[in-house]
């Protein structure tokens, strides 16, 4: 199940990834200006993104459960939901796009930064609407069908970036708007998959109960990913601050990352969902088992990625800007990655399996405080106080995904989640 929810989330990366390509040869503030309205976006995004995996949850739970009934409400609940909350995102995001003019170092890349992010939030409806039906679609164990849409989605938005940038050269505004019509193609092809396999999960009719299990399930998780994105743009801000290269050699670094930490994110996803199920069908012995083979995979995946970046960094950095400066600035980021590779692995394994069991209050305050006492703390003591830039906010991010990757194994080795588990359960039918 993991690999097809690896090249889904491999697939969008790219999506940001090719902007990143295109858009870097148009110079330092046209990157610096895509890489900060870019993190808005995501922060934006991201509490209905944690919002939504509490979709993916529930219907694991209710598959493991037998409770056929649950699955298509709980489906239409999180679809509804995410409509609803993409037109207040594409709203927040027009209003707001201005004050990125204040926060970048020049008006240049303040420009790039405001105008990026009003036009890709336009498709937050398509964007929210297409995680609730992969979510959906995760929780009863069906990874292809979204990576099928994300994967031609993201062939559209290469071949968009193209046309608009380097044929109709529209810069950076072609950028986000080859990304949002790519969006809305993605979410179309997944809807038309959905109503010819399940048109009883699309909708927006469900009771008002399937309504608090949803918020009940994922609001912890959705907190957890505004505060903790909240975290990594209040870093994206003071780099941005400081220099354009610190604010550019911070967005190749980041794209470059996505293929390290992706691919075992949707390890993660899909050890959520098997732990979920376990759950559901009261076998809390497998949990434990989940948690050491994805375990594995994921350490795997992550000492190759580190041999990587150790002995090629430079390589890369060079694959997306010809300025010497910039290159050795990318170099020590994709460094500072390889250390904390291993504890990554373990962090995103740990925090997946613990969401499948129930236990997602625990996670999302621990994530939420690491975040906020290690990032930006570092980031401005290393960044500003030390003259770091970019390296120390990066260290910042090392500390907090070691600290975090080590109290969350120590939680779920402990077994504290069967306390949790036990109340979060539906009721079993078979």
């Amino acid at each position: 199940m993991s690999w097809p929810i690896a090249v889904s989330m491999i697939s969008y990366a790219v999506m940001t990834l090719a902007d990143t390509l295109f858009v870097g040869r148009l110079g330092s503030a046209a990157l610096a200006g895509v890489g900060l309205g870019g993190v808005v976006c995501f922060t934006l995004l991201c509490f209905p993104f944690g919002l939504m995996r509490g979709a993916k949850v529930l219907i694991s739970q209710a598959v493991g459960a037998a409770d056929t009934d649950a699955v298509p409400r709980h489906a239409r609940a999180a679809l509804g939901v995410a409509i609803a909350l993409g037109f207040l995102v594409a709203g927040l995001a027009w209003c707001g796009a201005d004050l990125l003019r204040w926060v970048a170092a020049t008006p240049e890349s303040g420009a790039a930064a405001a105008n990026y992010a009003a036009i890709r939030c336009s498709a937050g409806p398509f964007v929210l609407a297409y995680v609730a039906m992969r979510e959906s679609r995760y929780g009863i164990g069906d990874s292809r069908s979204p990576m099928v849409s994300a994967v031609l989605g993201n062939i559209a938005n290469v071949a968009l970036d193209a046309l608009f940038i380097v044929g109709f050269d529209w810069g950076v505004e072609g950028a986000a708007l080859a990304t949002c019509i790519a969006h809305v193609l993605e979410a179309g092809l997944l809807a038309g998959i959905v109503r010819r396999t399940a048109p009883e999960t699309l909708g927006i009719s469900f009771r008002r109960d399937d309504l608090r299990a949803l918020w009940d399930m994922g609001m912890p998780t959705g907190v957890q990913f505004f505060l903790e994105v909240g975290s990594f743009t209040v870093l994206a801000g003071l780099l941005a601050s400081m220099a354009e290269l610190e604010m550019a050699a911070h967005q190749i670094a980041l794209q470059v990352m996505h293929f390290t930490f992706l691919p075992n994110v949707a390890v993660s996803e899909g050890a959520s969902v098997l732990a979920g199920q376990a759950v559901g069908a009261r076998r809390f012995e497998r949990v434990p088992r989940v948690a050491r083979e994805s375990l594995a995979i994921a350490l795997g995946y992550a000492v190759f990625c580190t041999f990587v970046l150790v002995f090629f960094g430079s390589h890369i950095a060079r694959g997306f800007t010809d300025e010497p400066d910039l290159i050795r600035a990318v170099e020590q980021l994709l460094w500072v990655g390889a250390v904390f590779q291993l504890a990554d692995a373990a962090n995103v394994i740990a925090r997946g399996v613990l969401r499948g069991t129930g236990d997602v209050r625990y996670a999302a305050v621990l994530g939420i405080a690491t975040a906020w006492l290690c990032t930006p703390p570092l980031t401005w003591l290393l960044g500003y106080e030390l003259g770091l830039g970019a390296l120390g906010g990066w260290l910042g991010l090392c500390a907090e995904i070691m600290v975090g990757a080590a109290l969350l194994w120590l939680r779920l080795r402990s077994g504290a989640w069967r306390n949790t588990a036990p109340r979060v359960l539906v009721p079993a039918t078979a």
